[in-house]
């Protein structure tokens, strides 16, 4: 976002925050101004997505959606927005609405699933309850997130430019004029040849306006969760950045090959 058009957009906010003590601008998805995931999806259907959300004419394959909070990423996140909760929700919602692939259960409700399985095998469900072997449906692939960083206060708007443009109001948008940043990735596993198919970074930024020095109305580990705080709409607008670029590379998919076959010695040869 350039200089003239973040202070000409904030000379509004300033006016008003002198009320209200603290605004944000909403977050930036890469190149395009965008804001989170929002909406629902039933089967195909879409309801009120983001216009933003790249989308496909038809399903690429199955996909499962594993968080690994084993990582560190993981730990450093939930440090420090631990009103967020998993990215896992957000993720699948953002999938589905796409129509890029159909979303398979792999997380923790995976175990219902199964007790479902173990009563109607030990006869206790009703039957024609139908829940014999053989229904579940194959993951073709697994998405796996991770957050590279989030961080506020990455810059600002100097004051000599904002004095410039906006006259004397101008060095006090500057003096509470911060942005914030975060880059999220994705990675995308073929699961029966355990080949990396896609990967994508991407990005979001804001801009926080608080005339009396504060970030996001008192901090990141506010109260809230994704969609509803600023820090879990900017982390959403980064992934949203991320699966777009993703769908991007996918629409004009190319397997690597290697002679001979992937897996097999490959070509960067060793001496005996």
């Amino acid at each position: 976002m350039k200089a003239n058009t973040v202070a000409k957009t904030l000379y509004a906010l300033a006016l008003g925050s002198a009320l209200t003590g603290c605004m944000a601008t909403n977050p930036t998805l890469g190149g395009s101004k965008g804001n989170s995931v929002t909406g629902a999806a039933g089967g195909a259907n879409v309801q009120d997505a983001n216009s933003l959300l790249e989308t496909c004419d038809e399903p690429l394959g199955t996909l499962g959606v594993n968080e690994d909070q084993s990582q560190s990423w993981y730990s450093t996140y939930s440090g420090r927005y631990p009103a967020l909760g998993s990215t896992v929700p957000v993720l699948r919602l953002m999938i589905q609405q796409s129509n890029c692939f159909i979303v398979v259960e792999r997380g923790k409700t995976l175990k219902s699933l199964n007790t479902e399985r173990a009563l109607a095998s030990s006869g206790q469900l009703r039957e024609g309850s139908n829940m014999g072997e053989g229904q579940m449906v194959a993951a073709d692939y697994t998405m796996a997130p991770s957050i590279q960083f989030a961080a506020k206060g990455t810059g600002g708007l100097g004051g000599l430019v904002a004095g410039r443009l906006l006259g004397s109001i101008g060095s006090v948008v500057a003096g509470g004029l911060k942005k914030n940043e975060a880059a999220t990735t994705l990675l995308l596993i073929d699961n029966r040849s355990s080949i990396q198919v896609s990967a994508s970074v991407g990005s979001a930024k804001n801009y926080d306006l608080n005339l009396f020095g504060g970030f996001f109305g008192g901090g990141f580990a506010g109260a809230g969760a994704f969609g509803k705080t600023p820090e879990g709409k900017l982390l959403t607008a980064a992934f949203t950045d991320s699966y777009n670029q993703m769908v991007k590379s996918l629409r004009n998919y190319e397997a690597q090959t290697i002679k001979g076959g992937a897996g097999k010695g490959g070509k960067l040869g060793v001496s005996e």
